[in-house]
């Protein structure tokens, strides 16, 4: 239970269970967006020495009325209210009719990966060391620790993942981005430069000084790109020698530039709910770091034993 950055109370449900592993490709569960490259020994070296999930991949289905199948209370396990005051409660869901009724709704179609994209390749990399140590494909590994909500606008909140840039000045950034966006003054980043920005249809370009213009696409320059700011980014700079990172939060970005080496910043509009639906249903994927869910799940409510030894 939270309350979103609009203000609205917002109550989201899912549920944890043991996901099968399967194949890049195969079908049954799916990536959203691209992955970067990112070191995963750390990640993988722990799930060898724990032989254990210790915290789940979140997956989106596509099942409807899932979200009602969970509304139902459970055994009351605990609840905590963390940092940004949100409540994250945990029930134990024991009545063996409702978790064939969950689990039939959520097999009946594909999962997404919403956030895990690497623990969910981790999953596979253990699965197969596992499966040529014992010469079996029936141990727990086969399986990895997941949770799932219905993807529908009422049990989702997703935020942008903004974007700084190295390696290209702000007056070189800028000249790259014109040919495709027309640039204008904007004031300061405040309060307001969210909602101007989906007012206006604009992304926003800060400069480490403050200095700030809104982008706002040119049309015809994107024809056949997906109407996604990342996309658009991704577009325009295809052929710009720049280095990017990324970061969720306004304030977040303002820090980064006032303390880091970033020469500039762009922020980005969130993708929508119906666009992360359509990517599902058609088996596209989006570029890195479309999207930011929230609020992020607590890691250490479950954990999940696989047995393998």
């Amino acid at each position: 239970q939270f309350t979103d950055s609009t203000g609205k109370p917002r109550n989201v449900v899912g549920v944890i269970g043991a996901l099968e592993v399967v194949d890049e490709g195969a079908g049954g569960v799916l990536p959203h967006e691209r992955t970067t490259p990112k070191a995963k020994t750390d990640r993988l070296e722990l799930t060898r020495a724990t032989d254990a999930n210790l915290s789940p991949v979140w997956g989106l289905s596509l099942a409807s009325g899932l979200s009602k199948l969970l509304s139902e209370p459970g055994e009351h396990l605990g609840s905590v209210i963390d940092d940004l005051g949100v409540i994250h409660s945990v029930e134990r869901v024991a009545d063996g009719a409702r978790i064939a009724a969950i689990s039939t709704a959520i097999s009946s179609h594909p999962v997404v990966i919403a956030d895990g994209h690497h623990r969910y390749a981790i999953s596979r990399t253990y699965r197969d060391e596992t499966r040529d140590r014992l010469n079996s494909k029936t141990s727990g590994a086969e399986l990895t620790m997941t949770y799932v909500n219905e993807l529908i606008d009422e049990q989702l909140s997703v935020a942008a993942i903004h974007r700084l840039y190295e390696g290209i000045s702000y007056k070189e950034l800028a000249a790259a981005l014109s040919p495709f966006f027309t640039i204008t003054d904007a004031d300061p980043v405040g309060p307001t430069t969210l909602s101007q920005m989906n007012e206006r249809s604009s992304l926003c370009l800060v400069a480490k000084t403050g200095r700030t213009h809104w982008l706002t696409p040119i049309a015809e320059k994107f024809a056949g790109v997906r109407n996604l700011d990342s996309a658009y980014l991704e577009h325009a700079l295809s052929n710009v020698q720049h280095e990017v990172r990324y970061q969720h939060g306004v304030t977040e970005i303002q820090h980064e530039l006032q303390t880091r080496d970033a020469t500039a910043a762009i922020l980005i509009r969130p993708v929508s709910v119906a666009e992360i639906q359509r990517t599902a249903n058609e088996g596209l994927l989006m570029p890195p770091k479309s999207t930011f869910f929230t609020p992020k799940l607590r890691t250490g409510f479950v954990l999940r034993e696989m047995k393998t030894r």
